[in-house]
């Protein structure tokens, strides 16, 4: 198992904290450096400028949203990404969510796992430099009724294929992840529950001939270092509380149907509830300790190590870690103090 960074979104007033967390994981050997965007920043800029400042370690997009560019557009990213960083770039897309699809880039959410399979298809073929031609429900290349020209792509990626990572929650979204790409962003993933993701990956991959292995499996962990870990706990709270309570309708929130399916249904709802009604305070509160801790890397090296042999023993190939940020110092020591638990653990590679 190995390590990866995720910086969140840039712009919250900790980039500068960020950059050298970037080049401190890089120093410390970590497989890859991660940069989200929603409706803020975007994520290739913020690659772009990590890449210049870094030297060994990959950059990647966790996530492009799918709704925000055409396939071509990320088609010309992805390699415009991977020649400037030389051969670094990982390809991370999502579909996002209905209000920011809908709402933010005034595209329909409708038909997801069609359109991300026609989605990987056209940026695959662009990749490869083929004449871009390609006829599907959703997208259609060239325009038939144009003067619209079937055209290749004119940059040369350093690698031949670049590799393609999809972000999903929902159990057809993740087998349709390990049909179509070559690794998983999961997010609130735990080792005692992670049987139901691995077996639609696996069932995915099955469609195609091929297993789990050389499948990379990359949840996003929240990290918080300390000697007391139900503090620590403490820290990630708030982080939950945004996925689990605002971040979508009440309709439609992936994470908090997340949680209901791993038995917090009645703390779920709880949380969405208060958030949902501006008590940001009370639904911090509610979030539930075993939550956290089940999701999370929380306390001193020690109990970190134990948490890392069960993410590995449950399938994780890349334990992508979300530090809880204080202050730089912090951050840079809790970034060491997972790479020695990792030493310890004995399951990196």
């Amino acid at each position: 198992m190995r390590l990866g960074l995720n910086l969140g979104y840039w712009g919250a007033g900790n980039d500068a904290a960020n950059l050298e967390l970037a080049r401190e994981a890089d120093r410390l050997g970590f497989s890859v450096v991660w940069a989200a965007e929603a409706y803020g920043s975007d994520a290739p800029t913020v690659l772009s400028w990590v890449a210049a400042q870094t030297t060994r370690i990959d950059v990647g997009s966790a996530i492009l949203q799918i709704p925000a560019r055409t396939p071509a557009m990320t088609a010309m990213t992805a390699a415009t990404l991977d020649s400037l960083s030389g051969g670094r770039f990982r390809l991370g897309l999502g579909v996002s969510g209905p209000q920011v699809s809908e709402g933010w880039h005034g595209v329909r959410f409708d038909k997801p796992l069609g359109r991300t399979r026609e989605y990987v298809d056209i940026v695959r073929s662009a990749l490869r430099r083929d004449r871009l031609r390609y006829a599907g429900e959703h997208y259609v290349l060239p325009l038939p009724d144009g003067p619209g020209k079937a055209l290749t792509l004119t940059v040369h990626p350093v690698r031949a294929e670049i590799p393609v990572y999809l972000a999903s929650v929902g159990p057809r979204n993740v087998e349709l992840t390990g049909e179509i790409a070559d690794g998983w962003l999961g997010v609130f993933h735990s080792p005692e529950h992670s049987g139901e993701s691995l077996a639609q990956l696996a069932k995915g991959r099955a469609k195609v001939g091929k297993t789990l292995d050389g499948f990379d499996v990359v949840p996003t962990v929240p990290l918080s270092v300390g000697d007391d870990w139900r503090a620590c706990a403490d820290a990630v709270r708030p982080y939950a509380a945004l996925y689990v309570g605002g971040m979508g309708s009440r309709e439609k929130n992936f994470y908090n149907d997340l949680a209901v399916r791993m038995g917090f249904a009645e703390e779920a709802a709880l949380v969405q509830d208060r958030y949902l009604a501006r008590d940001h305070a009370g639904a911090i509160v509610a979030v539930p300790t075993d939550f956290v801790d089940a999701t999370s890397l929380l306390g001193p090296r020690e109990r970190l190590a134990e948490k890392m042999v069960a993410y590995a023993e449950s399938g994780v190939t890349t334990l992508t870690l979300l530090p809880m940020l204080q202050d730089l110092a912090h951050g840079v020591a809790a970034l060491r103090t997972a790479t020695e638990a990792l030493e310890l653990s004995g399951v990196g590679s």
